[in-house]
């Protein structure tokens, strides 16, 4: 049950980046049962490749805590980490990741790579997904839908000009 509320509320994180226009992915971190971070995509306000909602979040859990550590957290995200942010969560010793959609595209949480558990680095996750994937994956499909649609219309409004 836990998880279901702490994923709601990485959702909620989600859908303020997509009134913004951004890729509507959120996270939190949690540590003793609190939420110490909470972030939003913020690539497209901010022209960042780096401003991923994990690494947002794992920056403010960062300060929160007083340490680079964060070995006793557990971060929610709606989408499956990339490499780029797995190779945070795994570098900051982020014990547990919990997350809902998979990301059949760039996915590193065992949907196209496993960086979290490889036995190779010196810190593993244990991975939870499919949380509320359903409503996750919504989220991002409807997102990518009017996208589409606008681009589209745009494209008619252009050549009906032209």
């Amino acid at each position: 049950m836990e998880h279901l509320e702490f994923m709601q509320q990485a959702i909620e994180e989600a859908r303020k980046a997509q009134v913004i226009g951004e890729v509507p992915i959120g996270a939190i971190i949690v540590k003793d049962g609190q939420i110490i971070a909470r972030a939003h995509n913020l690539r497209e306000t901010d022209q960042l490749s780096t401003a991923h909602a994990e690494l947002l979040a794992i920056h403010q859990a960062n300060k929160a805590v007083g340490s680079w550590r964060l070995e006793e957290c557990t971060l929610y995200v709606t989408l499956e980490p990339c490499p780029m942010c797995a190779g945070a969560i795994v570098q900051s010793r982020i014990p547990t990741v919990v997350y809902g959609a998979k990301d059949p595209k760039g996915g590193c949480c065992g949907t196209i790579y496993n960086l979290l558990e490889e036995v190779k680095f010196n810190h593993q996750c244990k991975v939870i997904s499919g949380v509320l994937e359903e409503e996750c994956g919504q989220l991002l499909t409807q997102f990518f839908k009017e996208l589409r649609q606008k681009k589209k219309q745009k494209r008619i409004d252009t050549e009906e000009k032209n």
